[in-house]
């Protein structure tokens, strides 16, 4: 085994001191136990370059880029954020040429302005518009920006042909013969480099257990973690001695929100295991799945004004604004609940909080708004007004014996600010006379 590392270290140094020593690299980091593996041998490569040639051969860049959804597992969450910035400082302290880069996905991205927010139904195998809003665009993003400073890049992955046969298919795809490099999936001026793509699983875990973290971090608290997330009933081995040993490698991390699988073993795994606390996150992760396709959460339209009803009269639009209103509530109540224990836990964002009232604004729905539904929940007045606190008092005071037409003008007026806030004003004026139709209909029923 030992030998086995020596050589993917040896390929490594090989590429990086290929020619192309202006391009950089880019490691997707996710933490689990394949990126960590694939930054532990780059950077035993870079250190031995360092020694062996010096400084004046470590010119290439290289990114250790982690994608933060804002809905991952958080004791995953809690342990890459650790990680990151023990990476940080060692980098700095070993002179190498390492950056950490956290990417998010943006705002009208993120998971819950498209659940709550727009209404979309939650991910599912045939509609699973997660992965490219959460994952994909925000890192094609940093690799288009280097590549447009540099001209190429080249993005370094974990992927292991022993993962499945599909993974194995799709290594094959894209190698070039006799190149390490492999054409990039998605991008022409990128490339994609695996150096591990030969190992097996249990080398993987022989690595993690035997190789001394180059960063100084102790890798059985990784192990830890998948052991705590098995699905099954075995404990993880501390040696694999051959491949009928089970290992802790098949636990799954990903969103804790994910409901493309029908059940959250992993998740559950560490709730059965000392974690608790995770337990009102899987139970409204579960809320999640069994609410998606009941007629009376759904609308009979979609987003685009698109008739959704099927044969049997189901709704399948996306989701009623009583239902978002809901789950707003809900989700808001689990938060403080694990915020009882986990102060530093922050499910959702006030910046989120406030993208989604302003969807509700272009959806029409006015009341209740996202300031009544938090402030109900947390039993404080925490108001997330568009006017100035002047501006309001002064508006209250002309409309005193008007009270509706000071809810109008302030919603009009907060049409317009959370435009600027979202920095698109398209679709402004049809939101205005949405607003101002419903303000007609209103008065008539009077």
């Amino acid at each position: 085994m030992a030998k086995r590392i020596d050589y993917i270290i040896e390929d490594i140094k090989e590429q990086y001191l290929e020619s192309d020593n202006n391009i950089p690299w880019i490691i997707g980091f996710s933490g689990g136990k394949d990126s960590t593996v694939v930054l532990t041998l780059v950077w035993k490569a870079l250190l031995q370059i360092k020694e062996e040639k010096g400084k004046d051969y470590m010119q290439r860049s290289v990114y250790v880029v982690n994608n933060d959804t804002l809905v991952e597992n958080p004791i995953i969450s809690d342990y890459v954020i650790e990680v990151l910035e023990i990476i940080k400082r060692a980098a700095i302290q070993q002179d190498l040429p390492l950056k950490v880069q956290v990417t998010f996905p943006k705002l009208e991205d993120s998971f819950w302005i498209s659940f709550l927010g727009k209404g979309y139904p939650v991910p599912n195998n045939t509609f699973r518009w997660c992965t490219e809003r959460l994952k994909i665009k925000p890192t094609t993003q940093f690799i288009l920006d280097k590549i447009d400073q540099m001209g190429e890049a080249i993005v370094i992955i974990g992927t292991r042909k022993s993962e499945s046969a599909t993974r194995a298919k799709t290594i094959s795809k894209h190698e070039i013969k006799g190149k390490r490099l492999s054409k990039h999936p998605l991008n022409p001026n990128a490339y994609t480099y695996a150096p591990i793509k030969e190992l097996y699983l249990e080398e993987v875990w022989y690595i993690l257990r035997n190789e001394e973290s180059p960063w100084g971090y102790d890798n059985s608290k990784l192990f830890q973690i998948y052991s705590d997330a098995s699905a099954d009933d075995y404990e993880c081995p501390t040696v694999i001695t051959d491949k009928t040993q089970p290992s802790c490698g098949q636990s799954r991390f990903g969103c804790w929100v994910c409901t493309v699988v029908k059940e959250d073993k992993s998740m559950t795994a560490l709730v059965k295991r000392g974690n608790e606390w995770m337990k009102p996150l899987l139970d409204y992760r579960d809320e999640m799945v069994e609410g998606r396709n009941i007629s009376e959460n759904r609308s009979a339209t979609r987003r685009n004004g698109q008739q959704a009803v099927d044969s049997d009269g189901h709704n399948l639009g996306n989701y009623t604004f009583e239902y978002r209103v809901k789950m707003l509530a809900k989700l808001l109540n689990v938060q403080k609940q694990i915020q009882e224990t986990h102060p530093h836990m922050e499910l959702i964002s006030n910046q989120e909080l406030v993208a989604i009232q302003i969807n509700w604004y272009r959806d029409g729905y006015f009341h209740p708004k996202v300031t009544d539904i938090f402030n109900e929940v947390y039993n404080r007045k925490m108001p997330f007004e568009n006017m100035q606190y002047q501006e309001r008092l002064l508006l209250e005071k002309i409309c005193k014996d008007y009270p509706d037409d000071y809810h109008l003008i302030n919603d009009l007026v907060s049409l317009h600010k959370n435009k600027t806030i979202l920095m698109n004003n398209n679709g402004l004026q049809g939101d205005i006379e949405k607003r101002l139709d419903n303000y007609i209909k209103e008065k008539q029923c009077l």
